[in-house]
């Protein structure tokens, strides 16, 4: 299994902009061979006191798949370019860890 986690920080005020694609996009995604998991999510509000905000204009995806064939597929498939053509304007900075169970 490879777990990524996607930080998306937005341009000021423009997150929900780009949550209103993503949303729109996970049916895509989940149907693709291989992924076990895929979601966004952002800061819990009324948290425990050591939480360590995002921020109003970030949201983390949380991924899994099953291979890292599968996570290939995932970035080259035609309906992640369509997406990023769509909130390419709305990012400010996107980070993304391509981890492996320890």
């Amino acid at each position: 299994m490879i777990p990524v986690i996607a930080v998306i920080t937005a341009k000021p005020g423009q997150r929900e902009s780009i949550l209103t694609h993503f949303r729109a996009n996970v049916p895509a995604v989940r149907a693709e061979k291989g992924c076990i998991e895929y979601g966004a999510a952002v800061d819990a509000e009324n948290a425990l006191a050591f939480q360590t905000k995002y921020g109003a204009d970030t949201f983390v995806v949380v991924e899994k798949w099953e291979s890292m064939d599968a996570l290939k597929a995932h970035a080259a498939a035609p309906h992640m370019a369509a997406y990023g053509a769509k909130t390419k304007e709305f990012i400010a900075s996107r980070v993304i860890h391509i981890l492996q169970p320890a």
